[in-house]
């Protein structure tokens, strides 16, 4: 359990600059000091860092990921097929924040046991508006497990 001022630390995974960018600001705006974002483009480096290897050996464990599912490496599939399948990883939420709609890639995003599937909207306002809505329900609402 976090305590009341504990940040609530997030995983981005996220290749595209651009998208990633947003999402900083957005919380920054949203979030103040309830979140504190940790940014990295690739499937391999997301699995470095949840596992603190390398150069993420004094990586803080995250309370959340958000998981683009295209990403170069190692896709967004191999990522949450592998964090749900450790059991020292499995009880982290997985939100899929990616651009694909379709019904093969939701379906087997909640197979793997992804906590919920949201496509990014493209209009940069609703992209902002769902990030806010990401933060206020994971880092405001629900309870997280222990770390």
């Amino acid at each position: 359990m976090r305590s009341g001022s504990e940040a609530v630390e997030i995983l981005l995974v996220e290749d595209n600059p651009g998208d990633a960018r947003l999402a900083v600001e957005a919380l920054k705006e949203g979030g103040g000091n309830r979140c504190r974002l940790h940014v990295v483009q690739d499937g391999v480096e997301a699995m470095s860092f949840l596992r603190r290897q390398g150069d993420h050996g004094k990586a803080p464990r995250p309370h959340l990921v958000l998981l683009d599912l295209n990403l170069p490496r190692m896709d967004g599939r191999e990522v949450l097929a592998e964090v749900k399948a450790d059991p020292d990883l499995k009880r982290i939420p997985i939100v899929v924040l990616t651009t694909s709609q379709a019904e093969q890639d939701v379906v087997s995003c909640y197979e793997l046991n992804a906590n919920c599937f949201i496509t990014k909207p493209v209009d940069l306002d609703q992209f902002i508006a769902v990030v806010r809505t990401i933060e206020g329900f994971w880092c405001q609402t629900v309870k997280l497990p222990p770390r």
